[in-house]
Formats: structure tokens, C-alpha cells, sequence
């Protein structure tokens, strides 16, 4: 592993989020060559590139490595990892939006990307199923929006989801605070280590 110091000006992401002060053309070239800068950048703050490193080379940063995720650097895998199935706020977050209005499928993933202000927004393999599950379970009920072209499916939540909503909120909202608080000590630990 090579490790370089830097000084506060020459932090990561600061430099890499300098791009925005270059003039329009430097901009423009910049956003067609944006993955080959994302990799260069990345190979030259950590010393290798990044499906090489032996941390973000693995498949929970792999949208870092491939530059794929949006503006590279916008993906966060933290939020994934909490938001994914397996780290259960996803099943959460879908019957909180299905209680504020019906929704179809390509309704929630957006408005989960931008309720997470573009750092992840699930895939069809991950929403898909769990809306399968949710209505073979009766919390959500969905009706296509065209009967006879089957084009949109519409769930919305039943009286059953709408109890189970505020079971699971009572469940994994205070978890999900001392989380929250856990991972502040913890970053403001490694902010106050720095040298």
C-alpha cells in the first residue's frame, strides 16, 4: 500500500471537485473525459487505480472503480450498504413512500435517488422483488394502470402496510439515530487524528 501526506489544499475530494472553478471549455472536456479523470485522479491521491486498490476494488465501490454511478465521487456506498435490502431501510423507505401517494416502480427508485440527493438509488433487481414481496404479503396492492397493455403497475399501501409502517418505525427508528450517532463519533474521531 503507498500512502502520501497532503496537506489540507490537496485533500481528495476537494481536488477532485475542483474542476468546477476551470473555464467552460476545460469544463466541457472534462465531463467527456470525466471517468478516464476520475481514474487518474484516484491513481494518483492512492497510488494505485481503483479496481487495483485493495479496498475499493471490491464490488461495494465498484461504481468508484467503473466511474458508472453518475458524476463519479456522487455514488455513496455507505448509503447503499444502509439502504440496500440486506441493510433493511429500503423495505422501510418504499411503504413510506407508498403512504404518501400510489406510486409505480420507476416512481420510487427515482424518488429514492433524489431523496438521497443522487449518492444511490436502487435498481430494478432490487425493487421489483420487494414489491412482489410486500403485495404476495397483502401491505401494498397494485393495479395496472392500463388492464388491457399492462404497462405501469400502481402500488399503493393497504391498511395492513400502513400498520406494519408504523411497527417497523417504531422498530428501526431509534436504531437508525444511534447509528447515525455512532458513525458521527466515529468520523469526527478520524477528523481529529488527522495530523
Amino acid at each position: 500500500m503507498k500512502h502520501k501526506r497532503h496537506g489540507h489544499h490537496n485533500r481528495f475530494w476537494h481536488r477532485w471537485h475542483e474542476q468546477k472553478y476551470m473555464d467552460e471549455d476545460e469544463r466541457a472536456q472534462f465531463k467527456r473525459e470525466m471517468r478516464t479523470a476520475w481514474r487518474d485522479h484516484f491513481a494518483e491521491f492512492l497510488g494505485t487505480p481503483p479496481e487495483d486498490h485493495w479496498l475499493f476494488g471490491g464490488r461495494r465501490f465498484k461504481p468508484w472503480a467503473t466511474g458508472t454511478w453518475g458524476p463519479p465521487g456522487r455514488f455513496n456506498p455507505f448509503v447503499a450498504d444502509l439502504m440496500s435490502k440486506g441493510g433493511g431501510l429500503l423495505p422501510l423507505i418504499v411503504l413510506h413512500l407508498l403512504s404518501e401517494m400510489p406510486r409505480y416502480g420507476n416512481d420510487i427508485m427515482r424518488e429514492i435517488e433524489e431523496r438521497t440527493q443522487g449518492h444511490w438509488g436502487p435498481n430494478p433487481g432490487a425493487i421489483y422483488p420487494l414489491l412482489t414481496l410486500m403485495e404476495d404479503g397483502g401491505l401494498i396492492a397494485g393495479d395496472w394502470e392500463d388492464p388491457n397493455k399492462r404497462t405501469r403497475r400502481i402500488y399503493r399501501l393497504t391498511d395492513a402496510g400502513k400498520g406494519e409502517l408504523v411497527r417497523l418505525k417504531e422498530v428501526m427508528r431509534p436504531k437508525l439515530e444511534e447509528a447515525i450517532n455512532i458513525l458521527r463519533d466515529l468520523s469526527g474521531e478520524l477528523e481529529n487524528n488527522e495530523e
